[in-house]
Formats: structure tokens, C-alpha cells, sequence
């Protein structure tokens, strides 16, 4: 994974929004990286270094004359170390000091030093977000390269209601990685599909699948982390949308199809991961049925297949299909790898559903075939972008 083995430093600065660097400590360790907290004077009025340090599981540092074992000066020590900062919460003082050059404290002097990736995550007062020197501050800093991510719209801790909570802990992990990163995907159009689709039968029941969108949800974040421009169509789920994507949600596989079909003549890469009802009620009915008859007879009829008409009316892009088999899984995957056209295909079983962890073989259309371990479905991600950039290479 992105963050496995990377040096986090974590900065963390005065405001009520200090506290929620414990749970994104805990994150980044949960991900396999080590981290090394900065407090400044004013956040421990908000959170004690001990907490901290017992998450963290390395020294706060605070003073910036403080010697390191080593007898390195600390923010010097630090500022090496450092595969991404992510100042969490980031006051307009912080945003401020680094936008005019200022370094007089550990924060913003070991900030000033590295040459690593630095992410701010902004929060305060709304009215202070919006002030135009904070606004110039922060357009200055990104014009330079460093990232951003949030605030949030919503209630604050002052009272007010508006732009200044600080990003969700997961977002602000997802945002460091997206900083780390390769952008090996930048310039691609991504379309991707995701979930379940439900077909009804009458307006209480419904065909479908257990398809929880996990994959399709981890692939669009992979992707967009990577550069691509993303577009994620996605079924029924009670997943969060990924961030920063072009989101459209759908029901049908009439619905899926349709959204499918318009995003394609521009798409350059093309990943159907979402579980497609093969099958619908040929009547939908508009009152719920009665348990009136001892046996209820449901015609069906065949759905558009999408992947199919893709195949069709390939023009250039690269395209790729996921095949979920009970029985003869390779073989059913290159059949459908051939008759659709596919530049990849993703084969799997229904054991996988709803799980974080899955185990596929991917085969390509040179006919080389790779069985993965069980892998958790972000890797799994990872592993077929990987797959892609090659193609793309040639």
C-alpha cells in the first residue's frame, strides 16, 4: 500500500479540531506508517502530547532546540525523515507563517526545511476561511504545490455554521495518499462501474445481487489518486463516493447503461466492475403483489449487455470486464474476454461479495494470465492500474 513504511509527520496545531489527530494517528499507523507527531504550544491546550505519543508510538516533538539520540538538531532530523506532512488541524497562523516565509517555531520551521510532499488540512472559525488574506495565503501555497484538503461545510464548534471543519480523518488519509502517489495515470478519462443494480418486481421487491461496489469504489479512488480524471457510475450502495470524482448514481441496469453509453465516446480507459442484473421482470408492477396465489410465476427478459455494445463500438479505448464464475472460471473469462473485445479481464467468485478481501486472476489479451493472492481490494486496485499503465505503455 501507498503509506506502508512511509515517515508521517504530523503536525498538529492550535485549534478544538486538535483532537481528531488522534484518530488520524491511528489511521496512518493502521496503515503500516510510522509517525512522528509535532505539537505546537497552542495545541496542547487542546490535546496532551501523552495521548499523542501512546498513538503515535514515537516522541512529540515540541521544542525546536531540542536534540535528537542522536545529537541532530530536531527540526532538521525531522524535516529529513519526512516522506509527507500533513498538518492536521491547520490554523490560518500556520497557512499564513509558511506563505510569507516565516519559521519561528518547530511546525512551521521543520515545514520551511523538508523537501517532502506537505498536505494542509484547514480549520477554523468559518468567517476567518473566507477572510481574503487566508483565501490568498492558501492560493499562493498551492500555486507553489503544496496540497490541500477541506474544510467542511457545517456546524462549528464556535457556534457558527459554514465552511471550517476539518476533512474527515479518512479523507485526510486518502489525501496523503493521493500526495504520495504516482501520477502515472494523469491525462486518462476513467469510466468505472460499480455495485449491484436492482431490477423491480413490483414496488417492495426487486432482482439483484449482493454486490456491495467495494471493488468499482476502490479502483475509482486508486485512479484518481494516480491522476486519472475519474467518472464512477455506481449502483445501489452504502459506500461513501469516493472524493473529487464525477459521481452518478444509478438503480437499473437501464439506468447504468445509459450513464455507461454517455461518458464512453470520451472515456479513454473503461472499467466495468459493477454486478449487472442479467435478468429483469419482463411486467414491473406499480402495486405491491398480494400473497393471494399459491404459486406466482415472474417472466423475465434479458438486459441490455453493456460491456457488449462497448466492445461493439470500441474506438481506441482500453477496456475492461470482470467475469464472477462458480464453475470453469478461466475458461468462461477468456471466452467473454474474446467475444467482448476486452483488453483485460478481472475473474473472480461470488465468495468475494461484500468482503474486503478477495483473491482474482487477471488475464490480458496477449494471453498472459496472473493468479493474485488474497489480497484486500485496495491492493487488488493497485494491482490492475498497474496492469493498465503497461498496456498503455505498450
Amino acid at each position: 500500500m501507498i503509506l506502508d513504511g512511509k515517515k508521517i509527520v504530523l503536525g498538529i496545531c492550535g485549534g478544538i479540531a486538535a483532537y481528531k489527530a488522534l484518530e488520524l494517528a491511528r489511521l496512518f499507523i493502521k496503515s503500516d506508517a510510522e509517525v512522528w507527531p509535532i505539537m505546537t504550544k497552542a495545541a496542547a491546550n487542546f490535546v496532551t502530547p501523552l495521548s499523542l505519543q501512546t498513538i503515535a508510538g514515537n516522541p512529540v516533538a515540541q521544542d525546536m532546540f531540542d536534540l535528537t539520540r542522536e545529537s541532530r538538531i530536531s527540526h532538521i532530523d525531522l524535516a529529513e525523515k519526512a516522506n509527507i506532512i500533513v498538518v492536521a488541524p491547520a490554523t490560518a497562523n500556520i497557512i499564513g507563517k509558511i506563505a510569507s516565509g516565516v519559521a519561528d517555531d518547530l511546525l512551521s520551521t521543520v515545514v520551511m526545511t523538508t523537501k517532502a510532499s506537505v498536505l494542509f488540512a484547514p480549520a477554523m472559525n468559518s468567517n476567518m476561511y473566507e477572510n481574503k488574506i487566508v483565501q490568498d495565503n492558501i492560493k499562493r501555497l498551492k500555486n507553489m504545490g503544496y496540497c490541500f484538503i477541506g474544510p467542511e461545510e457545517g456546524e462549528l464548534a464556535c457556534g457558527y455554521e459554514g465552511k471550517g471543519r476539518l476533512a474527515p480523518a479518512e479523507d485526510i488519509l486518502d489525501a496523503a495518499e493521493e500526495c504520495l502517489a504516482p501520477k502515472d495515470l494523469k491525462g486518462e478519462k476513467m469510466l468505472i462501474t460499480a455495485g449491484p443494480t436492482k431490477e423491480a418486481i413490483d414496488p417492495v421487491r426487486f432482482i439483484s445481487n449482493p454486490s456491495s461496489g467495494k471493488m468499482g469504489y476502490a479502483i475509482a479512488r486508486a485512479a484518481r489518486r494516480r491522476g486519472a480524471e475519474v467518472v464512477l457510475v455506481s449502483g445501489p450502495s452504502y459506500l461513501k463516493p469516493p472524493r473529487a470524482v464525477t459521481f452518478i448514481k444509478t438503480t437499473t441496469a437501464e439506468e447504468m447503461a445509459e450513464a455507461s453509453m454517455r461518458h464512453y465516446p470520451q472515456s479513454t480507459v473503461v472499467i466495468m466492475a459493477a454486478a449487472v442484473s442479467d435478468y429483469r421482470p419482463k411486467i414491473s408492477h406499480r402495486k405491491k403483489v398480494k400473497k393471494e396465489e399459491a404459486r406466482f410465476t415472474l417472466e423475465l427478459e434479458r438486459t441490455q449487455d453493456i460491456l457488449q455494445e462497448m466492445g461493439n463500438r470500441k474506438r481506441g479505448q482500453l477496456l475492461v470486464g470482470f467475469a464472477l464464475e462458480t464453475e470453469d472460471m478461466l475458461a468462461n473469462a477468456k471466452k467473454k474476454l474474446k467475444e467482448k473485445k476486452l483488453d483485460l479481464i478481472v475473474a473472480n467468485d461470488p465468495t468475494s461479495f461484500d468482503k474486503e478481501v478477495t483473491q482474482v486472476t487477471v488475464l490480458e489479451k496477449d494471453g498472459m494470465v496472473e493468479a493474485l493472492p488474497p489480497l484486500p481490494k485496495n491492493e487488488v486496485a493497485e494491482r490492475i492500474l498497474d496492469k493498465i499503465v503497461r498496456a498503455k505503455k505498450g
